[in-house]
């Protein structure tokens, strides 16, 4: 499959075309949405009720083994992606865009799980509980993402000016985090958590791994559920990145949500393997910058009828 790949860039069946791009017309099976959605959410399902049924300190090996298991499956489906199209003749170029487009938002989403780590630390949020809030968080990631990226693609097929705009703005964006001008805040301190106080009644502390406990027969709000809103609210913003710039390296939904989906599902195991291990990522913003300056410059001039080849996305 992967000499294909090459094959197929050398001899022009991913090359630059006018007004079209390098984009994958495929025509996605009816199977297909309702097997993706039911193999994540087996996935889901066996990671909650099989490996963490139980509240437990994730130690390093546990999270390592998950991890590769998780990059395992999100790189294995890029032989699916190949095999369900090539029968289109497009086998090479959706698994190429899929590859592209997971590489981009898992790179990208490694700055996600340092906030998560921030977000746990000023909540004091007990490690025993940290696996539960993730799992919803992720869970609550997905369905933004799939709303997202199917408003976003719709949007941009029918306003190509939108290029343009989100290949600008994710220039700035890299320019700003390449500068420092990322400011670090304080998570109890932001508009969402001052109203999330003043509307849903709540208490300072745990209740197990509950999101809401009863008191005098009354329902509280537990830390839990603040730290999951906050969780929240970080993912929409950092879809507003992620997702344009998957956006540069394919248009079809079915490969942009199928590489969301499956570099955020193994964030949880990502988080308890580097959450401790910020200070030793010295380049990251540096990397995550010049990735975004990249992302935003091929969009840019995707508007102008110059398009990068998406093979070039992996190099």
């Amino acid at each position: 499959m992967i000499a294909e790949l090459f094959s197929a860039v050398n001899s022009g069946a991913i090359a630059a075309t006018p007004g079209g791009g390098d984009f994958v017309d495929i025509s996605v099976p009816a199977w297909a949405w309702p097997a993706l959605i039911g193999v994540i959410a087996a996935a889901l399902l066996v990671d909650l009720l099989v490996f963490h049924r139980k509240a437990h300190v994730v130690n390093l090996r546990e999270a390592a083994i998950e991890s590769a298991v998780w990059v395992g499956l999100g790189l294995a489906v890029t032989g699916v992606i190949y095999a369900m199209f090539a029968g289109q003749g497009e086998g090479s170029g959706a698994s190429v865009e899929y590859l592209s487009a997971y590489l981009i938002e898992k790179s990208l989403s490694v700055d996600n799980v340092f906030v998560w780590a921030i977000i746990f630390s000023h909540f004091k949020v007990p490690r025993e509980y940290q696996h539960r809030t993730l799992f919803w968080g992720i869970f609550g990631a997905l369905v933004l993402r799939f709303v997202f990226i199917f408003v976003g693609t719709a949007v941009i097929n029918r306003f190509t000016v939108l290029l343009l705009f989100f290949g600008l703005f994710l220039i700035y964006t890299g320019w700003k985090i390449l500068r420092g001008e990322d400011e670090d805040t304080d998570p109890s301190e932001t508009a969402t958590m001052r109203l999330f106080r003043r509307v849903v009644p709540s208490v300072d502390h745990y209740d197990g791994q509950k999101m809401f406990t009863k008191i005098d027969g009354k329902r509280f709000a537990t830390p839990l559920l603040a730290v999951l809103v906050v969780i929240e609210v970080s993912d929409v913003i950092f879809a507003v990145d992620s997702v344009p710039a998957v956006l540069a390296v394919s248009r079809e939904q079915f490969i942009v949500f199928a590489s969301n989906a499956w570099a955020i599902l193994g964030l949880r195991a990502l988080f308890f393997l580097l959450a401790d291990m910020r200070e030793r990522f010295v380049y990251m913003p540096q990397t995550i910058s010049v990735l975004l300056i990249f992302v935003g410059a091929k969009m840019t001039l995707a508007w102008r009828e110059i398009h990068i080849p998406t093979l070039a996305s992996l190099g």
